[in-house]
């Protein structure tokens, strides 16, 4: 069974994770597959959600399970060496307040490194608005920073509800728009 996916106001989201050292672990690998069965049953269950982060399941470590379409997989202990000199506008969403969106702002590629779940580092360079921007998202959840607080104004946070009635709308305030992966 999955964990429980913390919401908007609970404390454990506003701190920031340990470095994973442990790799070989059995606490680890625990927690690597209950993050990755987590992130899998969310997108199953609401059609929506690319990433997650062990702290939005009250695991303070710095791991992060993805699924761009080709199934989960985890990556550890990241960390952006580089971003781009471009940012772009649009409207984010996250599991831990699944019923807003934020209008926010990202760099429009990062480079990125980090360790898979062996313990092995890797970098990602040059990283696709989509990966980019999700990344962004998540590394900040590692340290205890929401979407909310890169809002752009306070109008930029709104109900995915309105969103989903008046898109067009909403899409024209923004540079970019998520595409699902479910």
């Amino acid at each position: 069974m999955s964990c429980e996916i913390l919401l908007l106001g609970n404390p454990l989201l506003r701190e920031r994770s340990s470095i994973v050292t442990e790799f070989e672990s059995e606490e680890t690998l625990r927690q690597i597959a209950l993050l990755k069965k987590t992130l899998d049953e969310f997108r199953r269950e609401n059609g929506f959600g690319r990433g997650i982060a062990a702290p939005q399941i009250g695991i303070l470590r710095r791991i992060i399970a993805l699924d761009l379409g080709k199934g989960s997989f985890v990556i550890v202990n990241p960390r952006i060496i580089s971003v781009s000199g471009s940012k772009f506008t649009m409207w984010d969403d996250c599991m831990s307040f699944p019923h807003l969106l934020v209008r926010l702002e990202r760099y429009s590629s990062i480079d990125l490194k980090y360790e898979d779940e062996k313990g092995i580092e890797h970098e990602w360079m040059r990283l696709g608005q989509a990966e980019s921007e999700l990344l962004q998202h998540e590394i900040d959840h590692l340290d205890g920073v929401l979407a909310i607080d890169r809002a752009i104004d306070t109008s930029s946070i709104i109900y995915r509800r309105e969103y989903e009635k008046n898109r067009e709308y909403f899409d024209h305030l923004v540079d970019y728009t998520i595409e699902p992966t479910v």
